[in-house]
Protein backbone atom coordinates (compact mmCIF):
# COMPACT_ATOMS: atom_id res chain seq x y z
CA UNK A 1 0.00 0.00 0.00
CA UNK A 2 1.17 3.23 -0.62
CA UNK A 3 2.19 5.99 1.76
CA UNK A 4 -0.41 9.21 2.00
CA UNK A 5 1.58 11.08 4.34
CA UNK A 6 5.30 10.93 3.95
CA UNK A 7 8.41 12.37 5.35
CA UNK A 8 8.74 16.59 4.31
CA UNK A 9 5.12 17.12 4.08
CA UNK A 10 2.97 20.12 4.93
CA UNK A 11 0.24 18.98 7.21
CA UNK A 12 -2.61 20.35 9.20
CA UNK A 13 -3.44 18.84 12.58
CA UNK A 14 -7.50 17.70 12.26
CA UNK A 15 -8.21 17.11 15.98
CA UNK A 16 -6.77 16.91 19.64
CA UNK A 17 -4.95 20.24 21.56
CA UNK A 18 -3.33 21.18 18.57
CA UNK A 19 -6.07 21.43 16.11
CA UNK A 20 -5.67 23.64 13.49
CA UNK A 21 -1.73 23.98 13.83
CA UNK A 22 0.27 23.12 10.97
CA UNK A 23 3.99 21.70 10.27
CA UNK A 24 6.21 19.74 8.44
CA UNK A 25 6.25 16.03 8.92
CA UNK A 26 9.82 14.47 10.69
CA UNK A 27 9.58 11.05 10.97
CA UNK A 28 6.49 8.63 9.89
CA UNK A 29 6.54 5.78 12.42
CA UNK A 30 4.46 2.82 9.79
CA UNK A 31 4.69 0.16 12.45
CA UNK A 32 2.19 2.01 14.91
CA UNK A 33 0.58 3.95 12.39
CA UNK A 34 1.71 7.88 13.69
CA UNK A 35 3.41 10.84 12.64
CA UNK A 36 5.51 13.34 14.09
CA UNK A 37 5.29 16.81 12.83
CA UNK A 38 7.55 19.94 13.68
CA UNK A 39 6.03 21.89 16.67
CA UNK A 40 2.86 20.12 17.06
CA UNK A 41 2.29 17.61 20.66
CA UNK A 42 5.26 18.94 21.99
CA UNK A 43 6.02 17.55 25.55
CA UNK A 44 8.08 17.70 28.09
CA UNK A 45 9.99 14.60 30.23
CA UNK A 46 12.47 14.73 32.90
CA UNK A 47 15.58 13.14 32.35
CA UNK A 48 17.96 11.88 35.02
CA UNK A 49 21.99 12.29 34.28
CA UNK A 50 23.50 9.91 32.37
CA UNK A 51 26.97 9.23 30.81
CA UNK A 52 25.30 10.40 27.70
CA UNK A 53 23.94 13.13 28.75
CA UNK A 54 25.67 14.62 32.26
CA UNK A 55 23.18 17.43 32.13
CA UNK A 56 20.08 15.74 32.46
CA UNK A 57 17.00 18.43 33.18
CA UNK A 58 13.60 18.73 31.60
CA UNK A 59 13.76 17.38 27.82
CA UNK A 60 11.19 19.00 25.54
CA UNK A 61 10.24 17.31 22.08
CA UNK A 62 7.74 16.34 19.41
CA UNK A 63 5.40 13.52 20.48
CA UNK A 64 3.68 11.21 17.68
CA UNK A 65 0.72 11.55 16.95
CA UNK A 66 -2.09 9.52 14.75
CA UNK A 67 -1.90 9.43 10.95
CA UNK A 68 -5.64 10.25 10.97
CA UNK A 69 -5.45 12.98 12.86
CA UNK A 70 -3.42 15.20 10.55
CA UNK A 71 -4.14 15.97 6.98
CA UNK A 72 -2.28 17.52 3.78
CA UNK A 73 -2.51 21.27 2.96
CA UNK A 74 -3.50 22.11 -0.43
CA UNK A 75 -0.74 23.71 -2.23
CA UNK A 76 -3.75 26.11 -3.70
CA UNK A 77 -5.28 27.41 -1.19
CA UNK A 78 -3.69 26.11 1.98
CA UNK A 79 -6.85 23.74 3.22
CA UNK A 80 -7.07 20.40 4.14
CA UNK A 81 -7.44 18.16 1.80
CA UNK A 82 -7.56 14.73 0.84
CA UNK A 83 -5.17 12.43 -1.25
CA UNK A 84 -5.12 10.67 -4.52
CA UNK A 85 -3.00 8.32 -6.45
CA UNK A 86 -2.86 8.61 -10.47
CA UNK A 87 0.10 7.86 -12.73
CA UNK A 88 1.48 10.28 -14.54
CA UNK A 89 3.04 11.07 -18.02
CA UNK A 90 6.38 9.29 -17.23
CA UNK A 91 4.40 6.01 -15.89
CA UNK A 92 4.94 6.98 -12.32
CA UNK A 93 2.64 6.61 -9.25
CA UNK A 94 2.39 10.13 -7.75
CA UNK A 95 0.12 11.88 -4.97
CA UNK A 96 -2.31 14.47 -5.91
CA UNK A 97 -4.85 16.74 -3.70
CA UNK A 98 -8.35 15.51 -4.45
CA UNK A 99 -9.51 19.01 -4.39
CA UNK A 100 -7.64 20.94 -6.84
CA UNK A 101 -6.11 18.42 -8.75
CA UNK A 102 -2.79 19.77 -7.72
CA UNK A 103 0.00 17.18 -7.43
CA UNK A 104 1.95 17.18 -4.25
CA UNK A 105 4.98 15.32 -5.49
CA UNK A 106 6.71 17.99 -6.36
Amino acid sequence: MAAKVKTGDRVIVLTGRDKGKTGQVLRVVTETGRVVVQGVNVVKRHAKPTQADPQGGIKTFEAPIAVSNVAHIDPRDGKAVRVGFKTDEHGRKTRFAKRSGESIDG
